[in-house]
């Protein structure tokens, strides 16, 4: 009996302390789940991309947080109010952009314009209907934490103060990349990849009228009165000749054709262009709205005087923040290059596309900007996410692994909601292994995984074959060698016009640009004969381009001793053996000489 007694209270002891050790374990894992302070995924900007990124990893199960500096969501499209929608449409004439993008899109109507404070609602309520996702807004990034060359933390600053948040993995959705630069991530300003270090696309204030006639409008579109127009229900867009017939008072400002939204008695319009704005200085982003504020109240005057049914327009606000175009591009682990946009290149570890036409607005009030193509759609490649030399993160939006040609169309928000979506997804398969984005870029089951998850979501990701213009020809790789660069332009309808002849001025300008751009090193070193035969050359009579003057014009640039010279070039032989001499070069032709030279040295 004292034996079983004996058993019985060992038996007690054995449970008590079971239980006992089952309380503190699982307190301090409750302990561990509840610590505001630890998340597997925190997300850096507000932007519509961050947004789509912290919701993407939330319903992957991931414990997320949602960092942004403003009081709400939305960034440029509430902030800069740029509430015209630039969807890409793919081959089918369907948006590539789906998934999450196209879910925010059907709760503001479907529209390509949208109300502002509802696009700004509807992100908050998309937000946080995700029980795994935390949103912390008036909240300032103050520092990034790393261990070795991995980011393992953000210390950050609100009104509850200063803390440091650690998580497996970062996404940074800021328009500029400026978590990824904090953090070490290698980059490029504006056209700096293709020679051109000073270039900045033009700045836009975004117009914000009340009281436009949209009768009014209709008789502007249909009569003409600033060049062809069109117009729905909800937009108008065109007028490209009050480019030429407004004068504008600001130094450094330009009026564009018109793109005009219609919500209600709100009317938006993105047509003002601001010229010699540095996105990344917060002085000169101050200068530039003060610059434009004061012009639209001339463009205001000018329209209620000269444009139908804008007579009783008034200005009704004015955004907070500029819409800047480039800035900072990530140097990626592939950076996408100009070719494959061209190409409609798919890409094995796609998660997503892109399909806007290549806009290059205007650098200056003296130029139109280009749209170098349009697409039928491109693959968005998850190793254009994965910055060089920093672990634990991946950059989405405009700021992301392109080039800055590229950039061009993979900018366009609707695009980068689809890339934040895939990185949302991405960190979510990384929890609890101890795998690197940079591991996950180059592990093609990995990725194959994450375009599951994607399709799953409802994400555009399915692989496609088409073809492009040219494709198969000799001149196909000389196309895509000079359009890297920005140095042709297929515009709207890609079309090279390889047949057309040229002239002398135009050849020597494209070689000028094309050893600048691409073979600086010659450049540099050659900078003086450069210079001058382009200066005597275009102070000249224009000619027709023929063989004869084109290699002896060549010759001089290159500073060679001789046409023969020019010839010991294999590439130079061959790109000019094709042409009969005497004849007349046609753009192929140039085409190929101008990749030729990109790799030229002297013997």
């Amino acid at each position: 009996m004292m034996k079983k007694g004996l058993l019985v209270g060992l038996l007690v002891l054995v449970l008590i302390l079971a239980a006992v050790a089952y309380l503190f374990v699982g307190s301090e894992e409750a302990e561990i789940k509840a610590d505001p302070t630890t998340f597997d995924v925190i997300v850096v900007g507000g932007e519509p991309e961050g947004v789509a990124a912290a919701i993407s990893a939330a319903r992957n199960g991931a414990k997320t947080v949602l960092i942004e500096s403003r009081d709400e969501l939305g960034g440029l499209f509430t902030y800069g109010m740029l509430n015209f929608l630039d969807i890409p449409q793919g081959e089918s004439g369907e948006s590539v952009s789906q998934g999450i993008f196209k879910e925010w899109h059907a709760l503001i109507g479907n529209s390509s314009v949208f109300d502002v404070e509802q696009a700004k609602a509807m992100f908050r309520q998309m937000v946080e209907a995700e029980e795994n996702l935390t949103l912390l807004t008036e909240t300032d990034v103050q520092a990034v934490v790393k261990d070795g060359n991995k980011v393992t933390g953000v210390t950050i600053k609100n009104a509850d103060g200063e803390k440091t948040l650690t998580a497996q993995s970062f996404i940074d959705a800021t328009q500029d990349a400026d978590f990824a630069v904090m953090a070490g991530a290698p980059y490029f300003i504006g056209g700096e990849d293709i020679g051109i270090a000073d270039k900045k696309m033009a700045v836009t204030l975004m117009i914000h009228l009340n009281d436009v006639d949209w009768d009014g409008v209709r008789v502007a579109v249909e009569t003409e009165k600033f060049g062809p127009a069109a117009m729905s229900d909800s937009a108008a867009w065109g007028f490209v000749e009050l480019t030429h017939v407004y004068k504008a008072q600001e130094e450094n400002t330009r009026l564009r054709g018109l793109n005009l939204a219609k919500i209600g008695n709100d009317y938006y319009i993105n047509a003002l262009q601001v010229f010699g704005v540095d996105g990344l200085d917060e002085a000169s982003k101050q200068e530039g709205i003060a610059r434009g504020k004061r012009e639209i109240e001339n463009i205001v005057k000018y329209l209620n005087a000269e444009f139908p049914g804008f007579e009783n327009a008034k200005i009704a606000s004015y955004p907070s923040e500029l819409y800047v175009r480039e800035t900072r591009h990530i140097n990626a682990e592939y950076q996408l290059p100009m070719a494959d946009v061209w190409a409609n290149r798919d890409h094995w570890d796609s998660i997503g596309y892109g399909a806007y036409p290549v806009d290059i607005q205007a650098q200056t009030p003296q130029d139109y900007g280009n749209v170098v193509s349009a697409p039928k759609q491109y693959a968005i490649p998850f190793r254009s996410l994965v910055p060089r030399e920093v672990d634990g993160l991946l950059v989405v939006g405009r700021a992301a692994g392109f080039s800055s040609i590229a950039a061009g169309s993979a900018r366009v928000v609707p695009t980068g909601m689809v890339s934040g979506e895939a990185a949302g997804a991405a960190a979510a398969q990384l929890i609890g292994t101890d795998r690197s984005f940079r591991e996950l870029s180059g592990d093609a089951s990995a990725i194959e995984t994450l375009r599951q998850t994607l399709a799953k979501q409802g994400a555009f990701v399915e692989h496609i074959e088409t073809t492009y213009p040219y494709m198969g020809e000799w001149y196909d790789e000389p196309i895509q060698a000079l359009i890297n660069y920005g140095l042709i332009f297929g515009r709207y309808d890609n079309d090279m016009l390889v047949d057309n002849e040229t002239t002398l001025h135009a050849f020597t300008k494209l070689m000028y640009d094309t050893i600048y751009r691409a073979n600086r090193t010659y450049f540099d070193a050659n900078e003086a004969a450069m210079n001058e035969v382009r200066e005597v050359v275009l102070a000249a009579d224009d000619i027709a381009l023929t063989k004869d003057n084109a290699m002896s014009t060549l010759t001089a640039m290159l500073a060679l001793s001789s046409e023969e010279a020019l010839l010991q070039d294999a590439r130079l032989n061959l790109a000019l053996g094709r042409v009969a001499d005497g004849a007349l070069l046609q753009l192929k032709d140039v085409f190929a000489i101008g990749e030729a030279v990109m790799y030229f040295e002297r013997k």
